[in-house]
């Protein structure tokens, strides 16, 4: 039995043996505030002498107890009684309250499968703790089985379904070539997939430790409120026997003076001021956890409510980031061999581009090229060697390195369009270019939508691409011209935040290496993908795990709730003290009195914080395969943070 139901149960007997007539009740009196002061007052004073030992730090049980002391002494072992009970109730509410907002990591933890099937070199199937996978095994999903780590389908296709990574309610068809994540489920085939990261590397394993920097990382306020608790409990134990020589200064016997002193010592604890920033806080990170957004600590939850500037890069962030080959210009008029060199240099790249120029190889059945030592160049493009020498491809940025020339009438076609122009150039001369095209996200147009309503006041799109790209994919999300940033390098991003943050809190939204440095640089750093870029990751303060964008509009609504309730939890806390503090000072106000509006003002902002729980980032359906009987097997827990596994984009 716990010791906060034994401090109940020594309570329900004092008030027996008080109130029930007959001596047999009474005998219970002194048993039960005994017990009472025992299993309620010892852990409290256990909890005090251990905070002042070894942090050197006055905290509220200290007071509690001093108070409880107090009433005992002056005569009145019931209110010091009700004083414990209420208080330990109270604490135990807030723990197992709190205890809510905290089980998003266990929830994680949870959805990984802990052992695989890991197909040998000799095609024999052996089953294996899942840990001891390494980048290259093969492993044999069945129908209904939970991937264990990271990895790409390499024969197969079916439908996976991925609630507990993106929270989407509907599956997503895979075919060879695409990437599965730890704990999604298998529905429909058999699929043979090829280990990409280790269970320690994986998307939950990424999750679960974003999870666990956010919960250890305090918000400004939560540290200010634990600074004002620290040193307010001090001026309260310094107030109480200033009350105490007061009132026996003023002709009261020292029982009562001591009595008026203890009341205002519960009165004035700062407990509901103390509790009441970080139930609000760990309730709304745990509400975004499950929406599929993770929060680097408090302070960027808080930073996000104080936004009013939205920058946001274009490809893989505003738009979906797969592109596909729409034109392909070789100069010497060989297509083949212009795509197979090309695809020589994109077979060593992730790029969504190179994903595209290796899927139209692939359609017209075709090699790639051998190409060697090959580096990408961000923001420009990537280069490499081939049996002729070096050889490179990239945007506009890099025919102007090369100083080569682009009148020629099938380039200029190229660049009429608003699409994405890739060159492959040798030396000084470029060989041909290909273009290729993107869009929109289907929610990003309501997610800018639902940003302005809220009453963001300025969204900018930065890209590296063109302005005549960036002008089309602008106007299709709604965006004015200025607001419209083109032929952007990394450092010209960064310099452009800066420039925003100088009028405002700006908020940066990326999903690529080109991005890291503009999210490092703004006040929020947002990006989109938490099976993207890992610099991209460490250097945000937010994960968007999902593609869903209007995620990012709930996850700025829930911030802002979260900061009206912090203040609504600061006036409750304030407003309740002061009265109990004038009504200590100026009148009799009892000690039960004063501990019942103590305790209920703490369980009420812990309560009105909690609310939070109940408004989790709302999810919307994206592109998924009809769904499938075997929807059924997949978990129940309730955090289902999402990912993305977008790739950073060769012109920006």
């Amino acid at each position: 039995m716990s010791m906060t139901a034994l401090t109940v149960l020594g309570m329900l007997m004092a008030i027996a043996g008080t109130w029930l007539p007959g001596d047999r009740f009474a005998i219970l009196n002194l048993p039960g505030l005994a017990l009472v002061y025992l299993a309620g007052g010892l852990p409290t004073a256990w909890r005090a002498l251990a905070a002042l030992w070894r942090e050197r730090v006055l905290d509220i049980d200290l007071l509690m107890i001093v108070a409880a002391i107090a009433a005992a002494v002056v005569g009145a072992p019931f209110e010091g009684a009700v004083l414990l009970t209420l208080f330990s109730i109270s604490t135990t509410l807030e723990h197992r309250a709190l205890g809510r907002a905290r089980r998003a990591i266990e929830a994680l933890m949870a959805l990984r499968p802990e052992t695989a099937l890991r197909k040998g070199t000799n095609g024999k199937v052996e089953e294996i703790p899942a840990a001891e996978l390494a980048v290259g095994d093969v492993v044999v999903l069945r129908p209904g089985a939970r991937v264990p780590t990271d990895g790409v389908i390499m024969s197969g296709r079916g439908g996976i379904d991925e609630a507990n990574i993106t929270g989407e309610s509907m599956p997503v068809s895979k075919e060879p070539g695409a990437k599965v994540f730890e704990a999604t489920v298998n529905l429909d085939s058999v699929l043979e997939v090829s280990v990409i990261k280790t269970v320690g590397d994986s998307t939950i394993a990424r999750m679960i430790l974003l999870v666990t920097e956010a919960q250890a990382a305090k918000a400004p306020s939560e540290r200010f409120s634990s600074w004002f608790g620290q040193r307010y409990t001090v001026a309260v134990m310094a107030g109480a026997v200033l009350a105490f020589a007061a009132f026996y200064w003023l002709g009261r016997d020292w029982e009562q003076a001591l009595y008026k002193a203890a009341t205002l010592l519960v009165a004035a604890s700062p407990c509901a001021i103390v509790i009441s920033v970080p139930a609000a806080i760990l309730s709304a990170l745990s509400a975004a956890a499950r929406g599929g957004v993770l929060f680097k600590g408090g302070a960027a939850l808080e930073t996000l409510a104080a936004v009013d500037t939205f920058a946001f890069d274009k490809t893989g962030t505003l738009t979906t980031g797969r592109a596909a080959v729409t034109q392909v210009v070789a100069l010497d008029r060989n297509e083949e061999r212009f795509l197979s060199l090309l695809g020589g240099l994109e077979a060593h790249s992730e790029h969504h581009i190179a994903a595209a120029i290796r899927g139209e190889i692939s359609a017209r059945g075709l090699d790639p090229a051998s190409v060697v030592d090959v580096s990408a160049r961000p923001g420009v493009g990537i280069e490499g060697v081939d049996a002729l020498g070096p050889v490179r491809a990239g945007n506009f940025y890099l025919v102007e390195e090369m100083g080569a020339q682009t009148d020629h009438p099938g380039l200029k076609r190229l660049t009429d369009n608003a699409e994405t122009v890739i060159y492959l150039g040798r030396g000084a001369t470029v060989l041909g270019a290909i273009s290729v095209a993107d869009e929109p996200r289907a929610s990003s147009a309501r997610a800018l939508g639902a940003l302005r309503d809220s009453g963001v006041k300025r969204i900018v799109m930065m890209t590296g691409d063109r302005m005549p790209v960036a002008l089309r994919i602008g106007a299709e999300l709604g965006l004015r011209a200025d607001e419209i940033h083109a032929g952007m390098l990394p450092q010209d991003k960064v310099r452009e935040v800066g420039e925003l943050a100088a009028s405002g809190k700006v908020a940066f939204v990326g999903d690529g290496v080109n991005d890291a440095a503009a999210l490092a640089r703004a006040d929020v750093g947002i990006a989109m993908g938490a099976a993207g870029s890992d610099v991209a990751l460490q250097a945000a303060d937010v994960a968007l795990l999902s593609e869903d964008m209007e995620r990012l509009a709930h996850a700025h609504r829930l911030a802002r709730r979260t900061a009206t309730i912090i203040q609504q939890n600061l006036t409750i806390a304030m407003g309740a003290m002061a009265v109990l503090v004038i009504g200590g000072l100026f009148f009799d106000l009892p000690l039960p009195l004063a501990v019942v509006g103590h305790e209920g003002g703490t369980v009420l902002v812990v309560l009105n914080g909690l609310r939070l729980l109940s408004d989790p980032i709302r999810r919307t359906t994206t592109e998924a395969v009809p769904e499938h009987p075997l929807m059924a097997a997949r978990s129940s827990a309730s955090a289902k943070p999402a990912t993305n596994h977008e790739i950073p984009e060769h012109t920006s």
